[in-house]
């Protein structure tokens, strides 16, 4: 059976850092600030302004809060983001997507200033990334790496398979994983022989968006299995991209869902407003 990587605790770790981090700069009157922006009320995206507004309570970081309605324009939104840029006392502004049909994500994205854009998703900092540049990191694969090395988990010279190649979580995730020196394969839905390739990885990332679509029978005796997949089953219980209880026993690391890569994803959020908050202030010191 592997051994449970506990995403909670290891946030928690981290969480712990960032807020002695920010009580140093408050000692110094210097204070950090994250804009959060919802355009409407979708639940899902409700639960997670509100974890993300208790976290940077936590962490002492102060949050605004900007809750527009479902029918706000493109045009509004972008003024908004455009006040924010500018405002001095602001190091983070998110955006928390999706939002409604007819706000373009794309335009949304690149009107954040990169020197704020704290989610990662910026052009500026995707292509940083790439290069090996210093820049804002996408939260949730900046989290598995966090999880990988604080589980002390060797990734250098490993086979490292990432199943799903979206911009959030996929293409960020292997080039982390290569900076790391991992050897990176990246897969996905029209991969063919994907259960084969699978089976080469000694740690398997899976975000694929198919809920309990790995099985044992994808998995090399010993990796370790990293599953970023959130969804429901049929008896509406939270489960992951990996059918758990089948593939846990042939693993020696993985990550349970919900408590593993989840609680990660807001730590790195907060990590990424404290590094903000840092390299605008840090020059006056």
């Amino acid at each position: 059976m592997g051994q449970i990587i506990d995403g909670k605790k290891i946030s928690a770790m981290i969480k712990e850092e960032l807020k002695e981090r920010v009580k140093q700069w408050k000692d110094k009157g210097i204070e950090g600030t994250l804009a959060v922006i919802q355009v409407g009320s979708d639940p899902a995206s409700s639960v997670y302004v509100g974890n993300k507004k208790k976290a940077c309570a936590y962490c002492g970081l102060n949050s605004l809060s900007y809750e527009l309605k479902e029918e706000t324009t493109e045009e509004e939104l972008l003024a908004l983001i455009e006040k924010l840029n500018k405002d001095e006392k602001v190091n983070g502004i998110l955006v928390q997507l999706p939002v409604p049909r007819q706000i373009r994500e794309d335009r949304i994205i690149q009107a954040i200033s990169p020197e704020k854009d704290v989610d990662g998703f910026h052009p500026q900092n995707v292509g940083k990334l790439v290069i090996g540049e210093q820049g804002f990191v996408s939260c949730t694969p900046a989290g598995i790496i966090q999880l990988l090395k604080r589980s002390g988990i060797e990734i250098s010279g490993k086979n490292c398979v990432v199943v799903g190649r979206s911009n959030i979580v996929g293409k960020p995730m292997a080039i982390l994983m290569l900076r790391e020196n991992a050897t990176v394969t990246v897969a996905h839905s029209k991969t063919q022989n994907l259960k084969d390739i699978c089976k080469t990885a000694d740690i398997l990332i899976v975000a694929i968006g198919k809920p309990q679509f790995i099985t044992a029978d994808y998995i090399k005796e010993g990796a370790v299995v990293i599953d970023v997949g959130i969804h429901r089953d049929e008896h509406n219980k939270l489960c992951g991209d990996v059918k758990y209880d089948e593939v846990a026993e042939h693993t020696s690391y993985i990550t349970p869902v919900p408590g593993g890569v989840g609680p990660m994803t807001i730590a790195m959020l907060m990590h990424n407003c404290v590094e903000s908050m840092e390299a605008g202030r840090g020059a006056d010191q």
